[in-house]
């Protein structure tokens, strides 16, 4: 089984000094089973967030970000990594041609 190292930005909740929770995100590596992966999708959510500096403050204003789509069965599970859809698509080693069985 290969598995591929990404950075995956998520949401964090901290406490402000008045007790009220304040969204805030962060940075973690994470290992993705390509065989799982199901879609790749531009998140333009993430990418807005940053430029309204809602994001974590060391990021270049001009990174990408990229849904994942992982298979889990009966259900799903997505991820937002840093990089452009081409790019994690490519890190994943999914560019390849594949010829159907069937």
């Amino acid at each position: 089984m290969m598995v591929v190292k990404l950075t995956e930005i998520y949401k964090t909740n901290k406490l402000s000094e008045d007790g009220s929770s304040k969204d805030s995100f962060s940075l973690r590596d994470i290992f993705v089973n390509p065989e799982h992966v199901v879609c790749l999708r531009e998140d333009e959510l993430h990418k807005r967030l940053l430029l309204e500096n809602r994001l974590i403050q060391d990021l270049d204003r001009m990174q990408e970000f990229t849904k994942i789509y992982l298979n889990r069965g009966q259900a799903g599970i997505d991820l937002v990594v840093i990089g452009s859809p081409s790019n994690i698509q490519e890190k994943l080693g999914l560019k390849t041609k594949q010829l159907l069985r069937g």
